[in-house]
């Protein structure tokens, strides 16, 4: 008889202890499912949407006078956090650290004009894009001899050394100038000490929205263009598919295009 009552016992408490293995075993599993499959509900709950952004990127993303964030895709992520009828706070970090960021849930996505690229398509999911910029070739407005990228050959173009323009324009035969950005390039433009030099669409825009009336043209822009997106961890599902939603229908309705003049004088989204 009581080697019966032992036996039992230890049956019985093998089965519980096998139950409570089950149940945390489930309830992990359950957690880790839903960590960010569910994302969308979780942000709709709280009621905000939690953003990574720089707040030192301007024109896209940094602080006015008064001390205010704002910027082009701050005006953009706000317009997709309404229409989601969601407040926005916005956690502002270094590039080095935002996608570290990202990765720790420190925030649910990132506006900070994230190129769109294979590597980070592995590790990430993406909105569609807001932002199409192209490499552009900027003259003086009375240079008569460049008018593509083909006429760069032999002439002088200001660029950053370790930039992808550099290479482009070494690509088309330039004789480089280095320079420590975009500013000293168009200074140096401007006062004829190089012929030409290649940038971004999008700084160009925003030079010529700041300084209309700078001595400076575009005659030629490549083909490839790079865009720009909302970045998010990679199975964020339904929240992906609400922010696509909200921009499609603020290209549909113009408001993507009356943001992007604002901040560039022309529609930098597509």
């Amino acid at each position: 008889m009581k080697k019966y009552f032992k036996w039992f016992a230890v049956a019985t408490l093998m089965l519980v202890l096998a139950a409570c293995g089950n149940g945390q075993s489930t309830d992990k599993n359950k957690t880790s499912q839903s960590n960010d499959s569910d994302l969308y509900r979780q942000v709709k709950d709280k009621g905000v949407l939690v953003i990574g952004t720089e707040g030192t990127y301007a024109p896209f993303t940094f602080h006015d006078k008064s001390g205010k964030l704002t910027g082009y895709d701050i005006d953009v992520a706000n317009e997709v956090a309404k229409r989601l009828g969601l407040k926005t706070e916005y956690k502002e970090t270094q590039w080095d650290s935002m996608f570290a960021g990202l990765n720790s849930k420190r925030f649910d996505m990132i506006a900070n004009q994230v190129g769109i690229r294979p590597d980070r398509e592995k590790k990430y999911d993406f909105s569609k894009p807001y932002t199409v910029s192209k490499a552009v070739v900027i003259v003086n407005k009375n240079n008569k001899n460049i008018h593509s990228f083909a006429d760069l050959k032999g002439k002088k173009s200001a660029q950053s050394l370790t930039s992808n323009f550099a290479d482009l324009a070494k690509k088309n035969g330039a004789n480089i100038v280095g320079v420590d950005g975009f500013e000293q390039a168009i200074q140096l433009l401007t006062s004829n000490r190089v012929d030409a030099t290649i940038n971004d669409s999008l700084s160009y825009l925003d030079y010529k929205k700041q300084k209309p009336n700078a001595p400076i043209k575009v005659v030629a822009k490549s083909d490839d263009a790079s865009k720009s997106a909302f970045m998010f961890r990679k199975g964020s599902g339904q929240l992906v598919d609400k922010v696509n939603q909200a921009l499609d229908d603020m290209r549909k309705d113009g408001t993507l295009a009356k943001i992007s003049k604002k901040w560039f004088g022309a529609d930098v989204s597509k």
